[in-house]
């Protein structure tokens, strides 16, 4: 039997435990002092201590304590000295008895109230399995996996959807614990998880992955929370919700929204890409011919630098149009690391340079601010989608009348504030309320999915931000996307100078696969000055001179060729020449398979992609020396 002992000073709890050990039944009691009345009351003797004050905040504690119990399997004593009329007023609060500090007769009170206990218990043993039973149906009705904890973290309760979840029967898994079922890495996680809970008592949703019994990974959405027993030992409650098939829905809908965004943007992209590549074109031609030519005066010489130098700065705007697409179009969206909001936002206005300059005046403001933690390509599509909106919110009216106007700036503290405001035909509240719905659209069919500002809505919160919109039909309307800035600036990693890379007389060794021949001789043209370069267009053909002993400081290899791939190479350099495997690098033009992507990222050192600089090339091909 307990004795709960509510606000009492210590002086007080020390007679009033000589005057229980006294007594028979007060020798095995056990006592819980606490200093405010607990959520949670156990069964047994409670004593509430009158510190004086008003009336009020005594018979407030004496009302809550007397809701937080079992009044049948508990007996409410206050000590106080007030007078009758105050007494009254506490036991209409709830107080089965008001005694005179310190109190006597305990063993007395014990004893009724153990008489009452044996007896409600020899009553109501069938009533009590009736209640079990009632539980344990309750349980099995929720559809949802439900399970129980101890301070332990094993498994007390559960229904049976989570037994189904778990592959297990209850017989199992009672008792036990994560670690006996899930990967250890997993366990550690809900461990970590559950003892948050513990310890401050505060419920708590997370997202977490489970690998099932067949080894395939779940996206779970997990609620807990913990509470009290009548003895006062604390259990955690969980609910599970598989969000596995929601999860791949949202990436399809994503991704089709995705492209149909770049579909908007296709005539776009091509002009911006066909104006430089038609003097590109144009100026190698004309460059071509001269060079046929027998000889070439000298004073021609400047002009065939300036057409060099045009084509140059016309392949370097179509490589930076492709990397934007790239960027927009990827879908590693589990990566996630520090993003420049200003070059989001400049990559973002390439894609739509071509619409926006036929439709509207475009003002921007991107003040200094911190990197943002987030995902790029997922950045760059919200603002692709708040920007192409904003165009397709203009009446028809001409381009100067129109303005966009895109700004950054900081936030409220330890955030990133970044705006697209348009003076197009803005919103009615009805239509405002419901812009971030999935589907919902006011544009015509086929022009629209509605998916574009639901899944921009996925995309700030998924990065811990958050998107509002002011609008005022007739005078425009304004999105907002406020993400939380990373603490510290994080700083890209700072390759080794071009100077010193290859001192005269040490010409190390490259071995260069790439099964197409302008590649490959255009690269071995950029780094003869520096290494001995070696280059080969077919993969089995250089295992074949490693094998024969040939060897080199380092290998640069094409990922996706015809017969053998540059993962089949890097798979048997491993086995062939195992030293030479952390020298290896691969390079790329993007265009590779999830599959290749997952190999890249655990076997290969680095990538570099296609189109590359001659400064990158150098410095990628110095860290594989390294």
């Amino acid at each position: 039997m307990h004795a709960l002992l509510v606000a009492m000073p210590a002086s007080e709890v020390a007679t009033l435990e000589r005057g229980l050990r006294e007594t028979e039944t007060g020798r095995g009691c056990r006592v819980l002092c606490v200093d405010a009345p607990p959520d949670s009351v156990p069964d047994g003797l409670v004593v509430l201590w009158d510190a004086g004050g008003p009336l009020e905040a005594l018979v407030a504690r004496c009302r809550h304590l007397h809701a937080c119990r079992a009044p049948l399997r508990t007996h409410l004593v206050v000590l106080t000295s007030r007078g009758d009329a105050d007494a009254e007023a506490l036991a209409l609060a709830g107080a089965d008895e008001c005694a005179r500090p310190p109190g006597a007769a305990w063993g007395a009170r014990l004893v009724a109230l153990r008489r009452r206990l044996d007896a409600e218990g020899g009553e109501d043993l069938h009533t009590l399995r009736r209640k079990v039973a009632f539980l344990r149906n309750a349980l099995d009705a929720v559809p949802d996996p439900l399970f129980v904890k101890d301070r332990a973290h094993r498994w007390v309760a559960m229904n049976s959807a989570f037994c189904r979840f778990m592959g297990h029967e209850a017989s199992a898994l009672l008792g036990h614990s994560d670690y006996e079922f899930v990967p250890a890495h997993e366990a550690e996680v809900f461990w970590r998880q559950d003892e948050r809970v513990f310890r401050t008592r505060q419920g708590d949703e997370n997202e977490e992955l489970l690998t099932d019994s067949a080894g395939h990974s779940r996206c779970l959405v997990t609620k807990k929370a913990s509470f009290m027993s009548e003895e006062g030992e604390p259990f955690l409650v969980a609910v599970i919700r598989d969000v596995t098939d929601r999860k791949r829905l949202e990436h399809q809908l994503r991704l089709a929204e995705r492209m149909a965004s770049v579909g908007t943007l296709a005539a776009g992209v091509a002009h911006e890409i066909n104006n430089p590549l038609a003097y590109v074109t144009s100026n190698l031609s004309y460059l071509w011919e001269r060079l046929a030519q027998p000889a070439l005066p000298a004073e021609h010489l400047g002009e065939l630098r300036q057409v060099v130098a045009e084509a140059l700065e016309g392949a370097g705007r179509v490589r930076t149009i492709v990397r934007d697409l790239r960027t927009f179009s990827r879908t590693d969206e589990e990566h996630h690391g520090p993003v420049n909001v200003h070059s989001a936002v400049e990559g973002a206005l390439r894609l739509v340079r071509n619409e926006m300059q036929h439709r509207a005046r475009l003002v921007c403001s991107l003040e200094p601010v911190q990197a943002v933690h987030g995902n790029e390509g997922r950045l760059v599509q919200v603002l692709v989608n708040l920007l192409v909106n904003a165009l397709q919110a203009f009446p028809e009216r001409s381009a100067e009348e129109n303005r966009i106007r895109v700004s950054v700036r900081p936030g409220r503290s330890g955030y990133v504030m970044l705006e697209v405001e348009d003076n197009g035909r803005g919103m009615t509240p009805e239509v405002k309320d419901r812009i971030f719905d999935p589907f919902f659209t006011t544009k015509p069919t086929g022009v629209g999915t509605g998916l574009g500002l639901s899944i921009c809505l996925t995309i700030v919160q998924a990065m811990a931000g958050r998107i509002d919109v002011l609008s005022t039909p007739g005078r425009g309307s304004a999105f907002r996307v406020e993400l939380p800035a990373l603490s510290a600036h994080v700083s890209a990693p700072v390759g080794p100078r071009l100077s010193g890379m290859s001192l005269p007389g040490d010409r190390r060794r490259l071995l260069l696969i790439d099964d197409e021949p302008s590649v490959g001789s255009s690269v071995s043209r950029l780094l003869r000055d520096l290494y001995d370069v070696h280059v080969f267009q077919d993969a089995r053909e250089a295992l074949q001179r490693l094998s024969h002993g040939e060897r080199f400081d380092a290998i640069l290899c094409d990922l996706m060729m015809p017969g053998m791939s540059g993962m089949d190479f890097l798979v048997e350099l491993e086995r062939l020449a195992p030293e030479l495997a952390p020298h290896t690098g691969l390079m790329t033009g993007g265009a590779f398979t999830a599959q290749a992507r997952e190999f890249v990222g655990h076997r290969a050192r680095e990538l570099l992609e296609k189109p590359f600089e001659r400064e990158r090339l150098c410095t990628f091909v110095e860290h594989l020396m390294q």
